[in-house]
């Protein structure tokens, strides 16, 4: 059975927790729809308000704070607030995009510092934010190495380093100035396996925002479509094809369900850059 645009519609508002508020803890949420936009600080908040039953922000707030959910650089190199013991995985998924975005732009290779120059920085990193620091004490930090470039430097390895932004109080949890903790601790062992990383997200995906194009996954993380095409090859049958409205593909994870097509959709509020996290098929 082919499935039409609406219920491919649907699908995405049920899985992104968004036909009906669900009674569940806010890092479960965080999980079932693989992860929220956190570019603003109220974004995650409105996001969660409009999935959770009975949402408290303070729970939130503790969650950040406990690090059950990590506030990073992730898909389409931006801020994403995601479980913690997905954010390894999705990290090393992510990382050689991350890295490539910072160490191969014009702002970074205009220093005259090669690549390897900001890579062999990251243990030392990794120490120095054991605690919370400020991007400025960062900087300071790293200044006697790369004296004016040090803020190029930093603003690189912001992104692709694993680094989370640390709560400070205040509304929102994420108050200037930021601060920043070191990530390489962080539950679900740190990954390099970019491969097995990229696996996972690609289910984690499916889970959240499926069925879906390859396409669909490549505008959620910007990885290219081998990496992509590799994954799915290697998953075998934990995806499966789906025919929809369109010509290309549709995947899906195995047992997965759809909605009926007369199932009424609730108006949603939804934050900044919420409605393209995934997919464009939001009614």
């Amino acid at each position: 059975m082919s499935l039409t645009a609406r219920q491919l519609a649907l699908a995405t508002l049920d899985r992104q927790l968004l036909l009906e508020r669900r009674r569940i803890d806010v890092a479960d949420a965080v999980r079932r729809v693989c992860a929220l936009q956190a570019q603003t600080p109220a974004s995650p908040y409105l996001a969660l308000w409009n999935r959770v039953r009975d949402f408290a922000p303070e729970d939130l707030d503790a969650a950040f704070v406990d690090g059950r959910i990590v506030k990073a650089s992730l898909m389409r190199i931006t801020l994403h607030a995601v479980h913690a013991e997905d954010y390894a995985h999705q990290h090393a998924a992510m990382l050689n995009t991350l890295r490539a975005s910072r160490l191969y732009d014009h702002r970074f290779t205009s220093t005259g510092l090669v690549p390897a120059d900001a890579d062999a920085l990251v243990p030392e990193l990794a120490r120095f934010l054991a605690r919370p620091r400020t991007g400025a004490e960062v900087e300071d930090e790293i200044t006697a190495r790369f004296g004016e470039h040090a803020h190029r430097v930093w603003s690189a390895l912001r992104t692709y380093a694993p680094v989370r932004h640390a709560p400070a109080g205040g509304p929102w949890a994420f108050t200037p100035p930021h601060t920043y903790l070191d990530s390489s601790g962080a539950p679900g062992a740190p990954s390099r396996d970019a491969r097995a990383g990229t696996r996972r997200l690609l289910l984690a995906y499916l889970r959240a925002f499926g069925p879906a194009s390859a396409q669909d996954f490549a505008r959620f993380t910007l990885l290219t479509r081998p990496v992509i095409t590799q994954a799915l090859h290697e998953l075998g049958d934990q995806v499966v094809r789906v025919t929809g409205p369109g010509r290309a593909p549709l995947f899906d994870v195995e047992g997965a369900t759809v909605p009926a097509e007369d199932v009424p959709t609730p108006p949603r509020l939804l934050p900044m850059w919420d409605r393209r996290a995934g997919t464009d098929r939001l009614p």
